[in-house]
């Protein structure tokens, strides 16, 4: 960026030429302001990354193999039943107790699922300033959960206090009243993507 023009209009405004360590102070405040919006994106431009769907398949899996290579509806660990789950962690109306679909449906649907999430985290989060490895970790949250609108780990996000949604990550780790291992894996998954390549703060 050509900064000579906004060095122009300062010099005008405090009525005198700049010292060189005036000029050597505001290029680093430049520099600085400028790494910081690099590292945040917009919001509403995010998709996410091979990191967020790497996360997620490594936690949903392709489930329930047939010998004859279709993958079979599975039950819902919490419940024993319901909701029924089929390929990559999906679950619906279409999908029942026998449900049976090829691996190509099955990442079909994941490809549609990851735009449904992810566009419900980018209406939950607003014009909030945020990294793409919280973008991911939130999905992952939300794809698993669907507690994007309601949880206070957004909440947390939105007010900028990232130590306190990193914590609040470990809170969902319980399907039908109990605990699972598995839970507190993806948890503990999630919260350190989502602070992975950041500083995180907390409101002053």
């Amino acid at each position: 960026m050509d900064r000579k023009p906004l060095f122009n209009v300062i010099r005008r405004l405090v009525g005198r030429g700049l010292r060189q360590a005036e000029v050597a102070a505001i290029d680093d405040a430049l520099d600085r302001a400028m790494a910081g919006a690099r590292h945040f994106a917009s919001t509403a431009k995010l998709t996410v990354s091979t990191a967020g769907i790497a996360l997620i398949k490594q936690f949903e899996g392709c489930a329930r193999l047939r010998p004859d290579g279709l993958l079979e509806s599975y039950p819902d660990p919490g419940t024993g039943g319901a909701p029924w789950t089929i390929g990559w962690g999906t679950t619906g109306k279409d999908v029942a107790r026998h449900t049976v679909w090829t691996q190509a449906q099955c990442d079909a649907r994941l490809e549609q699922d990851l735009h449904r999430y992810g566009t419900e985290v980018i209406a939950a989060l607003g014009d909030i300033p945020t990294t793409q490895a919280q973008f991911d970790a939130l999905v992952c949250f939300h794809y698993n959960t669907g507690a994007i609108r309601s949880a206070t780990l957004t909440r947390r996000h939105r007010e900028g206090d990232h130590a306190a949604a990193m914590a609040e990550f470990a809170r969902w780790n319980r399907a039908g009243g109990r605990i699972l291992a598995g839970l507190v894996r993806r948890r503990a998954a999630e919260a350190r993507l989502y602070a992975s390549g950041q500083m995180l703060n907390s409101p002053s």
